[in-house]
């Protein structure tokens, strides 16, 4: 019991450490959902390498899509994000100084987290082929940059606990559903919405208000 004790202690400290260098990286990068001149001239440079993208401004899944085949021709880690090392490969200069508040990550995350309603629930899915509830909240999070634990009951230690009433978008809410403790984990949407990977219907919104959830509900964390 010490052990397990000690092992889950070292996890967690693992798991701060690797959330603090993370969204201290997502803070330099050009992500989905960033629009402005810097974008279009990012875009431009794209279409001139023959990329099949748009310059409109903003960033988008095409644009997310093209840098990660640029990234693969430059030997770089292909995430689709456009941090100093691909900014330098793809325009040949130095990076801006760039930030990202919170309340832009947590958008961020609401809308990637809307372009995976309807894949299905796979018991212990961890892509797009089928999610199960922490590998879907897994990877939305980790496709805006952020690292956070694989399951629910992890999840549930991870990050800053929150009452009801502090929920805003992009917190976690939590469930004990089939077993003791935190089993279940959905993205907190606003208005008492929170969109999850259901057993039963795949990616889905759902209200916390409906009466098995809210008869289910043990708390939230806030990770941003």
């Amino acid at each position: 019991m010490i052990l397990r004790s000690f092992l889950r202690v070292l996890m967690m400290v693992v798991f701060l450490l690797s959330i603090s260098v993370s969204t201290s990286s997502a803070a330099g990068q050009f992500r989905v959902g960033d629009q402005g001149e810097e974008i279009a001239e990012i875009q431009d440079q794209l279409v001139l390498l023959g990329y099949d993208v748009m310059a409109d401004g903003t960033f988008g899944a095409a644009t997310a899509d093209a840098i990660k085949e640029f990234q693969k021709t430059q030997g770089i880690k292909a995430d689709g994000l456009i941090g100093p090392a691909t900014y330098s490969a793809l325009l040949g200069k130095e990076m801006p100084d760039i930030t990202h508040s919170a309340g832009y990550l947590a958008n961020s995350i609401i809308s990637l987290s809307m372009n995976y309603i309807g894949v299905p629930y796979v018991f212990g899915g961890t892509s797009p082929y089928g999610f199960d509830c922490s590998g879907y909240v897994q990877y939305v999070f980790a496709n805006a940059g952020i690292s956070i634990p694989r399951t629910a009951d992890v999840q549930y230690d991870f990050g800053t606990p929150i009452s009801t009433t502090e929920l805003v978008s992009g917190d976690l809410v939590f469930f004990s559903t089939y077993t003791y403790g935190a089993s279940h984990v959905g993205i907190y949407l606003g208005d008492n919405q929170f969109i999850h990977a259901s057993s039963s219907r795949g990616v889905t919104i759902d209200s916390l208000g409906s009466s098995y959830w809210s008869s289910h509900y043990i708390g939230a964390r806030r990770i941003l």
